[in-house]
């Protein structure tokens, strides 16, 4: 019998790590905002109780009307995203948020879910090939659609996460020359940080040079290496440029200190310093939870946002740090095992969109926490504080998760 009932077939392992961070996610910002009087912990409770009918709407509905209706569903969030430049509020400097009553509402986040239902809608196609230079163009204007309108809010740090797509494009068969292509010139970026710019391009010669010899005779070419070290040194000596007149002076003060090239512990710092002391100081068992000085003291703003982490490394230690990270790992292994044994293209590549985001908020959030990234205002998914946030990663969870239900109906 079809859809016995909303949670047949569900894959429960997703479901109880799911809960599981939730819980643990809430217990941290409870601590963590327990000296303040607004509210905190009670808004995410409310957040949290509202997410399980949320649950039950995403499970309830079938699976098949996710793909049928995928373009739709992005079509509205460009437009809610678009919406925000007239009716978006304005908090820190960014225009990110509808108000709606005492909350707000981020359509960056939903967007995330919206984004993989395009591009897994767009690539389910038989016709549809990677390899073909038109069809590249038009699966990267799905995924950069998005960026586009996120950029000018400003908010750099959701845009970034709209990249992780490339990852998904590439298991779909994108050429692996994009991907390189951006990892190299971050490098690049980064290493001009650091290096006199006349250096860097030296250094890409010599590695060029030997790419040339090394490679077979029948594959050497020295127009093309000369076209790109022409390339490579035209972008690092624009590097200086960008980074003085394009990048905004907070964003240019943590590279530098980040590269160490800047030592403010009070200033722009500030928040990495304490959180590092706040993690370090947590040992290998932890303080005992609600007995986290750091946290109790306040001495890490937005702690209970971006920084929950920070609570984790001092109150429970790095055996309780050690137990997120591994929930986090097992529910990116769970779904990317399920995505691999989807019965449709559709279903394998939305599976791959939620592992590739979750992924990438968890990466980089524990990085900027620990002081290897600089901060870029990534929330810790299912732990963070915010409805929006929370909502937005339920719902790009359980929608998978239905799939996967469906998957035995899909012969």
């Amino acid at each position: 019998m079809k859809n016995q009932s909303v949670t047949s077939n569900i894959d429960w392992i997703c479901v109880i790590i799911y809960i599981l961070l939730v819980v643990l996610g809430w217990l941290n910002i409870y601590s963590s905002s327990l000296s303040s009087e607004d509210g905190t912990s009670d808004k995410q409770l409310f957040f949290i109780l509202f997410a399980i009918p949320l649950i039950f709407t995403v499970l309830s509905v079938d699976g098949k009307f996710y793909e049928k209706y995928a373009s739709i569903i992005f079509v509205v969030a460009l437009v809610a995203l678009l919406g925000l430049f007239a009716f978006g509020k304005t908090i820190a400097g960014q225009r990110c948020w509808y108000a709606i009553g005492g909350f707000t509402l981020q359509p960056s986040e939903f967007a995330k879910a919206a984004t993989g239902l395009a591009l897994a809608k767009y690539l389910s196609d038989p016709l549809i090939n990677l390899k073909d230079l038109n069809r590249q163009f038009q699966a990267l204007a799905i995924v950069f659609l998005p960026i586009l309108l996120i950029l000018p809010q400003p908010d750099p740090g959701s845009a970034l996460v709209f990249c992780i797509f490339f990852i998904v494009l590439y298991r779909e068969g994108l050429p692996g020359w994009y991907i390189w292509t951006g990892f190299s010139l971050i490098f690049l970026f980064v290493l001009t940080l650091v290096l006199e710019s006349y250096m860097v391009v030296i250094l890409s010669a010599l590695v060029l040079v030997g790419v040339h010899f090394k490679s077979r005779l029948a594959e050497r070419n020295v127009l093309r290496s000369v076209i790109l070290l022409a390339l490579i040194t035209g972008f690092v000596f624009s590097v200086s440029y960008v980074f003085d007149h394009v990048f905004k002076q907070h964003h240019r003060d943590r590279f530098n200190i980040l590269l160490g090239k800047t030592v403010d512990m009070k200033g722009i710092g500030y928040n990495t310093n304490q959180s590092e002391i706040a993690i370090g100081s947590g040992g290998w068992l932890g303080k005992g939870f609600l007995e986290g000085t750091q946290t109790k003291g306040g001495f890490v703003p937005e702690q209970h946002t971006d920084y929950i982490f920070t609570t984790v490394g001092e109150e429970w230690g790095f055996l309780g740090a050690t137990v997120v990270i591994g929930l986090f790992v097992i529910l990116l292994l769970r779904i990317i095992y399920l995505a691999e044994r989807q019965k449709t293209k559709f279903s394998r590549v939305y599976g791959y969109s939620v592992a590739a985001i979750i992924f990438l908020h968890f990466f980089v959030n524990i990085a900027m926490v620990a002081g290897i990234f600089p901060t870029i205002g990534i929330p810790l998914p299912f732990f963070s504080y915010g409805g929006s946030g929370l909502w937005a990663f339920t719902i790009l969870l359980f929608i998978f998760i239905k799939m996967d239900a469906n998957k035995v109906n899909e012969w």
